[in-house]
């Protein structure tokens, strides 16, 4: 069953929200394709914050990737100047 998460973050004071879209979509977007996400999905929620939509074809494949994850979230934190402000996650139930 797909498996999604929605994280929210927000950019420090100052930050450029351009610089730190191109970042993440040159970055940090292809990475977790690469970690097995279907698809990843940005929405701009203020002018310092985002949600960020990860859909996974399965709980399994997410959590097999959770440490390769953490990381890219750590380097967002240290180079990208943004911090995680939430998350939540689960399967699918219904779909339209």
């Amino acid at each position: 069953m797909r498996y999604i998460t929605i994280t929210t973050w927000e950019i420090s004071d100052g930050t450029d929200y351009s610089l730190a879209m191109r970042a993440l979509e040159e970055k940090r977007l292809p990475a977790l394709k690469e970690f097995g996400a279907s698809r990843v999905t940005v929405i701009r929620t203020s002018t310092r914050t985002s949600a960020v939509i990860t859909e996974w074809p399965d709980k399994f494949t997410r959590d097999a990737a959770e440490l390769k994850i953490d990381e890219v979230r750590r380097s967002v934190h240290r180079e990208d100047q943004a911090r995680l402000t939430g998350e939540m996650r689960g399967e699918i139930v219904a779909d339209v």
